[in-house]
Formats: structure tokens, C-alpha cells, sequence
């Protein structure tokens, strides 16, 4: 997400140091390559203009104390005036409604719109513990209804079924009748989409909106069309009374150029953001959590959520216990974690929010990115016999022929996993004696791939 900005930013912004104050002089070759990374990134041009001359405002002139170098001053401006052009804080739904509190989603077709639906049930059923009913009024794509059927019954949540012989607002009503009936306390409208905003479409669904009342209305972007995006979420806000946004396929957007534009352009801040394909891939948008991973420095805070809703807090207690009376650390055990990180959208998903990830070697990113290496231990610990996992030592000679040969690898692959796993082991026994956390840190390094460290260390 937003590598190329985050690379042209980190780079422009390492040239102004060492100066003991700022002034219009020395910061004027970084402000004019921070305006052509924004405007590369595709930001929009009146938002690069009212970001530079913010950020210049607020430089010039600004002494560095002793604690803080000019470039970090200027970092800091920087970032806040990122937070401010994204909307400084997050934006939560407002579902403060008699139930059902009807939530319609609007967009574009192609954007995302009826999997987003899918996702925001599955957030407010799990996170929120709302009882959620998923409806379609899409009465002209009969696949539109039956996707989201399928993709209720993944996330386990109600579906209404709907008819393309039935009229949108006919769907609504009686899609919130039944809600009313089953105590549900939150309705989600998939509403039709188009390829292009047009009258027609417009009207459509400004007579659903005043039908339905609905106290959330989201408007659902591609973030690769840019600020495209921005100027598609003004014209629906035009016509629409729009209380956010869901920017869709931002782990397909290197730019971020729709992230930094729909605030200014629209006035409505972005609620979400879908990060993948998965239905558990829906982010709440935090602009400081953003605007940070933007500058390089990471998402420490997102992590940490996305680590304690991955983790199997019963299979990990049971590890912990385990191995505190010393009944060791197995490879069935080394699997559960390779699972675990899986589930929490692999190893990418969790280091790309670690600060600097950007300044690691490319061809080591580019290993774990496409996600081979964790499914490539998995074959190899599944090749292998009970005893064998239980019992890493006796694995040698023939045994690594026969494991490589049965999870189509090499001998050097199951070479590397059993070495990995060896250093997983003592990381183990670090953690359960005293002053783990600290010995787990440093052993930590010896688990990432090939050319890999931590970065700044």
C-alpha cells in the first residue's frame, strides 16, 4: 500500500539535515519533490497545493531543538499535515438508530461493492457483536444476488432474498419488515451499480434513499482509479447524502492517490479500507495509522489488533503451558504458528506494518510477498510422519530425500525449515524463562528469509 509515495517521500525527506533551523531556502528543493511525489502518487492537484503551502507555512522559520534534527522536525510537520488532509481521526459508524439500522452501500460496478458488503457484516458480526441481515437490491445483475448469498452464508450472517422481477424499493422494505420481526439490529443494502454516473442511475437511487432512510450511506471506491475516485465519490455526494467512504483494492494501490484526495474533494472521510480479497480483509481507516505507514515508520498499533484477533488464544495458552513444563516445542506446533500467521493475512500483511519494511532487500520482499515460503514449510512439515514432527532429530539422510520428494521441494528447503525451527525452539524456551521478551526480540531475527533483518537494526 502507497509504496511508491512512501519510497519518493523517504528519500526526499533524508536530503534536509543537518541545518539548525529551517527556513524558505533550504526547504524549497524538498518541498517541490514532496509536491511531485504527491502528484505522481495521483493526488489531486488543488489538495498537492493546499498540502505544500500548509506544510511551507508551518516550516518556515521553525527552530529544531536539541532533542529533534530539522529533517525530523520537518517529518512531523509532514505527517500531521498528512493526518489533517485524510481527516485526523477515525470515523466510526454511526449506529446509534431504533433497530435495524439500515446501512446502503453505493458505487460504481466493479468497484467492490457487493464483497464489501460481505466484509462490513462479517466486522460488525465479529467486532462489534451486531446480529447483521445482508440484502440485494441489485435487480439488474441476477449474479450480483446470488454472490452475495454465497458470501452471507461464508460469514455467517442473514441473507434476504431478492428477485430481479421486484423493484428496489419493494426489496427494501420488505428486507426491514423482516429485520423488524427478527430483532436484527443492522440491515446492509447492496444497491445496483453502473459503469458511469448517470442520470438515470441517480435518480434510482436517490428514490431508494429517501425510501429507506438509511443512517449510514457509504459510497464504494477502487482506490487504483486515483483521484478518479475522488471525483466519482463527489458526484454520487452531490446526489447523495454520503456519511463515508469504503476505499476498496488498496493492496493493489502503490500511489495512494485516492486516499489523499477523497477527504479534501468530498468532505466525507473515508470509514474503511478493504486490503484484500479475503472477507476479513476490512481495515478501519485511522489517517495518523496511514499517514505514518506512508512515511515509512510502520503501524505498530494496527498490528497489534490484527495479531490479537488472528491468534488462537486457547491453542496458545496450551503451547505456553506446554512448553513451561518443558514438554518442548514440535513441528505440529511450528505448523499451528505458520497457520495462525496465515489466518492473519501471512507474513507480508504483518511486516509491511512494521516501520522501514520499505528499505528491506527487494528480492527477500518479494519472497514472502507472494506468499510461497509459509505454504512451502506447510508441504514440508505435512510430508512428514507423526513421529518425525514429534521427533525433529531423527530426520536425516533419507528421510530429507523422502520429505522433499513428497512435498515437491529440494533437500536445502527442508534443510532451511528444520533450521528455522530449531531457532522457533530456542525462541521458546527464551520466552519461558526469565526476561523472555527481550530474547525472543533478538531471536527473533533468525525466522525472517534469506537476506532479511529488522529493520533498523
Amino acid at each position: 500500500m502507497f509504496e511508491n509515495l512512501t519510497d519518493r517521500l523517504s528519500r526526499t525527506l533524508k536530503n534536509i539535515s543537518g541545518r539548525g533551523r529551517l527556513t524558505e531556502d533550504n526547504i524549497k528543493e524538498t518541498l517541490r519533490e514532496v509536491r511531485m511525489a504527491l502528484l505522481e502518487a495521483d493526488v489531486a492537484l488543488p489538495v498537492v497545493r493546499e498540502f505544500v503551502n500548509a506544510v511551507k507555512e508551518r516550516a518556515v522559520g521553525q527552530e529544531v531543538t536539541k532533542s529533534l534534527s530539522p529533517g525530523q522536525v520537518f517529518i512531523k510537520i509532514v505527517q500531521s499535515e498528512l493526518e489533517k488532509a485524510m481527516g485526523e481521526s477515525n470515523e466510526a459508524l454511526d449506529l446509534a438508530a431504533q433497530p435495524p439500522a439500515v446501512i446502503m452501500m453505493a458505487g460504481l460496478q466493479g468497484a467492490g461493492k457487493t464483497t464489501s458488503v460481505a466484509k462490513l457484516a462479517k466486522f460488525l458480526r465479529e467486532r462489534q457483536k451486531k446480529s447483521v441481515l445482508v440484502v440485494s437490491a441489485d435487480v439488474y445483475r441476477p449474479a450480483a444476488i446470488k454472490q452475495l448469498e454465497t458470501l452471507a452464508g461464508e460469514v455467517n450472517v442473514e441473507f434476504f432474498p431478492s428477485d430481479v422481477s421486484q423493484k428496489p424499493i419493494d426489496i427494501a422494505n420488505a428486507a426491514m419488515a423482516h429485520a423488524k420481526l427478527k430483532f436484527i439490529d443492522v440491515v446492509i443494502l447492496d444497491t445496483a451499480g453502473r459503469l458511469h454516473v448517470d442520470e438515470g442511475m441517480m435518480d434510482e437511487i436517490k428514490a431508494l434513499h429517501a425510501a429507506v432512510n438509511p443512517v449510514e450511506t457509504l459510497f464504494v471506491v477502487d482506490a487504483m482509479t486515483g483521484q478518479d475516485a475522488a471525483n466519482t465519490a463527489k458526484a454520487f455526494n452531490e446526489a447523495l447524502p454520503l456519511t463515508g467512504v469504503v476505499l476498496t483494492k488498496v493492496d493493489g494501490d502503490a500511489r495512494g492517490g485516492a486516499a489523499l484526495s477523497i477527504r479534501h474533494i468530498t468532505g466525507k472521510p473515508i470509514k474503511f479500507l478493504g486490503v484484500g480479497e479475503k472477507t476479513d480483509a476490512l481495515e478501519p481507516f485511522h489517517p495518523d495509522r496511514v499517514a505514518s505507514r506512508i512515511l515509512g515508520m510502520g503501524d505498530v498499533l494496527s498490528l497489534i489488533e490484527q495479531v490479537e484477533r488472528g491468534v488462537d488464544k486457547d491453542k496458545a495458552m496450551k503451547l505456553a503451558s506446554k512448553v513451561k513444563s518443558g514438554g518442548g516445542f514440535d513441528l505440529e506446533d511450528f505448523r499451528d504458528q505458520l497457520q495462525q500467521m496465515k489466518n492473519m493475512g501471512g507474513m507480508m500483511g504483518m511486516l509491511e506494518k512494521l516501520p522501514g519494511v520499505g528499505q528491506l532487500p527487494p528480492d527477500a520482499l518479494a519472497q514472502v510477498q507472494n506468499g510461497k515460503m509459509t505454504g512451502q514449510m506447510e508441504a514440508i512439515i505435512n510430508s512428514m510422519t507423526p513421529a518425525e514432527r514429534r521427533n525433529p532429530d531423527i530426520i536425516k539422510g533419507s528421510r530429507k530425500r523422502r520429505i522433499a520428494a513428497g512435498s515437491g521441494t529440494q533437500i536445502q528447503d527442508v534443510n532451511r525449515l528444520l533450521k528455522q525451527f530449531t531457532q522457533m525452539q530456542k525462541m521458546m524456551k527464551k520466552m519461558s524463562s526469565k526476561g523472555g521478551m527481550q530474547k525472543m526480540m533478538r531471536g527473533m531475527k533468525g525466522m525472517m528469509p534469506p537476506g532479511m533483518k529488522f529493520p533498523g537494526r
